[in-house]
């Protein structure tokens, strides 16, 4: 999982050949009808996609905060739209698919804060399009959820949440060789007894776990998965490689991460156009705790989102 680099990783797409083999075999596990003729047709959109994405985020690093956001948020659009090549073979099929698939209010109330800023799912479009090819996710129409709920979903921000909040959104998963310990502080969290959290545990996971003999403090268990989301709900640091577990129950916990992202970036990427008063006087201003979790966002998910593509490209 952890043998992902950087950008160079992606080397191996950036060959017509290597990017025709590799559809082709996806498409062939899918059962999908004229597997090669479709590979041979989506290998240079497949290496067009991924190359824009890469510029973008290239262009990000050097960009200042301003436009940052966009830039981000466009690299990832591409990158997502690569990997639903992976999976369909004829998109885009329709221009419905080519909306962001999510709305925000345009126009910001006074004394506005991002994080009581929500975003909505809405019926067609990108994001229910990604949700449901590439991670079987469907009926997401009409869910809203805040900026706060999504950033309490990014484990590397487990930590300023302790800083600012004084309370982590996360709890550490030990690893001790092959084994994992949990701390039992989340059955206190989850209000439920030992037997009821392992049960709503495994019914919501897609890994294999086998829990161990437990002890006062931890759930000890070991863990088989072949996708990284099929660790949902605990999520990967991206940072030390460690894994964390939700502290809060929330229905949040099952959506892959570059999901998260996406709604995130998207968002970002409104205010960044459309809230240049409000946006620069953050920027300049730093008058609340908004700034310093958008600064770090930003920062995680110039690394975190080309991670979590090349994570499913190659897991999938």
């Amino acid at each position: 999982m952890l043998d992902y680099k950087n950008w160079d990783s992606f080397l191996y797409f950036f060959s017509a050949s290597s990017s025709q083999s590799f559809l082709k075999k996806r498409y062939q596990l899918q059962h999908i009808d004229l597997a090669e003729q479709k590979s041979y047709e989506n290998s240079y959109p497949f290496i067009y996609y991924l190359e824009h994405g890469q510029i973008y985020y290239k262009q990000a690093e050097q960009a200042p905060l301003m436009i940052k956001p966009i830039l981000l948020f466009y690299g990832l659009v591409h990158l997502i739209k690569a990997c639903i090549l992976t999976v369909d073979p004829n998109y885009p099929e329709t221009t419905s698919v080519l909306a962001h698939g999510v709305s925000t209010r345009k126009r910001k109330k006074q004394q506005y804060h991002f994080f009581h800023d929500e975003v909505k799912i809405q019926k067609s479009g990108l994001f229910p399009y990604m949700g449901e090819k590439m991670f079987h996710m469907k009926h997401l129409e009409g869910e809203k959820t805040t900026m706060k709920e999504l950033l309490a979903q990014i484990p590397e921000l487990n930590h300023m949440f302790m800083q600012t909040e004084g309370k982590q959104t996360f709890l550490q998963i030990q690893q001790i060789n092959e084994d994992y310990y949990l701390p039992k502080e989340i059955l206190d969290s989850y209000f439920m007894t030992e037997t009821r959290f392992l049960e709503y545990w495994k019914n919501e996971t897609l890994s294999q776990i086998e829990i161990k003999e437990t002890n006062e403090q931890h759930i000890p268990f070991t863990i088989t998965y072949s996708n990284i989301n099929d660790l949902l709900p605990i999520k990967l640091n991206l940072e030390n490689g460690e894994l964390f577990y939700p502290k809060t129950k929330k229905s949040l916990n099952l959506f892959p991460e570059l999901m998260i992202h996406y709604l995130l970036l998207y968002n970002l990427s409104m205010i960044a156009r459309y809230e240049t008063e409000w946006w620069s006087e953050l920027i300049k201003m730093m008058p609340n705790q908004d700034y310093p979790f958008i600064q770090s966002f930003l920062n995680i998910t110039s690394n975190k989102g080309p991670f979590l593509i090349y994570q499913f490209l190659t897991n999938s």
